[in-house]
């Protein structure tokens, strides 16, 4: 009893006093044009094999969307649910592993798995799967390959021994061009503050996030698989999401892009019906985690 009690308040929202929480986002349909639930999304997720939440990754209301959608997820599907995360590298497998099982302390997890700096954020999460025995996937590429690829370029990692290959995407990585690459240069204000090797990490980290992914979902074909993952590599199922279509083009993937928004009372939908199958927008005025 205890413990589920510690399971409920950490998934209450992470702000200065308890709010009714619907009152501060509105979830939209891109599809269907209109408001819909959490729930609806619950339920859409029975016919598609992966839910993608790309999020602002200081926003608070996000964070509680996040733990109370997996929680949806893992009631609606039992025993199914598997969380991946962009929060995670895949070489911290093993200590993920442990600490779900209970063998190692939370102190040794959050040092030794690298957790970010804000993990509180996801520690709902965490602890959810770790209560209900559900998997969790670090999907992402250590920092010291994604250091090398921003130094170097993509070449450098031919030049990985054998047994560090298994912790990346297969090479050769594509680097995507078009809307991805023109958003990325956009984003960082031009070439100049860009540059082709922090494009190519950037393109890294979403290989080895979608392989990361797509490896999971080819030995666990029932599993409804929710990863959680900046917006910008997911936003207009670009990035991450787009190189998942290429390393398994059967799995069934929707959506959410999940952001605060200036016009939240009275939101325009249509400047946001690009970014995904579903809008989420939170209310600006509550404060940030970090």
């Amino acid at each position: 009893m205890k413990r589920l009690f510690s399971i409920a308040v950490l998934l209450l929202p992470l702000l200065a006093s308890a709010q009714d929480m619907s009152k501060h986002y509105k979830v939209y349909d891109v599809k269907k044009q209109k408001i819909v639930t959490l729930d609806d999304i619950v339920t859409d997720l029975g016919k598609a094999n992966v839910l993608f939440f790309g999020e602002e990754h200081n926003d608070s209301t996000g964070h509680y969307l996040e733990a109370t959608l997996f929680k949806k997820i893992a009631d609606a599907y039992p025993g199914k649910a598997t969380l991946t995360m962009e929060m995670f590298h895949t070489d911290v497998q093993p200590v993920i592993n442990e600490y779900l099982k209970g063998i190692i302390s939370e102190k040794n997890f959050i040092k030794e798995a690298r957790a970010w700096n804000n993990y509180k954020d996801y520690k709902p999460m965490i602890e959810l799967a770790k209560l209900n025995n559900l998997d969790v996937i670090g999907g992402n590429a250590a920092a010291r390959y994604s250091n090398a690829v921003t130094r170097s370029g993509l070449e450098i990692l031919n030049q990985l021994p054998e047994s560090s290959k298994q912790f990346i995407a297969p090479l050769p990585i594509d680097t995507a061009t078009g809307r991805y690459n023109d958003k990325f240069i956009e984003t960082l204000g031009g070439h100049s503050m860009g540059g082709m090797k922090v494009y190519q990490t950037q393109n890294f980290w979403d290989a080895t996030m979608a392989w990361s992914i797509a490896k999971y979902a080819k030995s666990n074909a029932n599993k409804k698989i929710f990863q959680v993952n900046g917006r910008f590599h997911s936003d207009e199922k670009l990035g991450t999401l787009a190189k998942l279509k290429k390393y398994a083009p059967k799995l069934k993937i929707l959506n959410i892009s999940s952001f605060s928004a200036e016009d939240f009372a009275q939101p325009d939908w249509s400047k946001y019906k690009d970014l995904g199958d579903y809008i989420i927008i939170t209310d600006p005025t509550l404060k940030k985690t970090f």
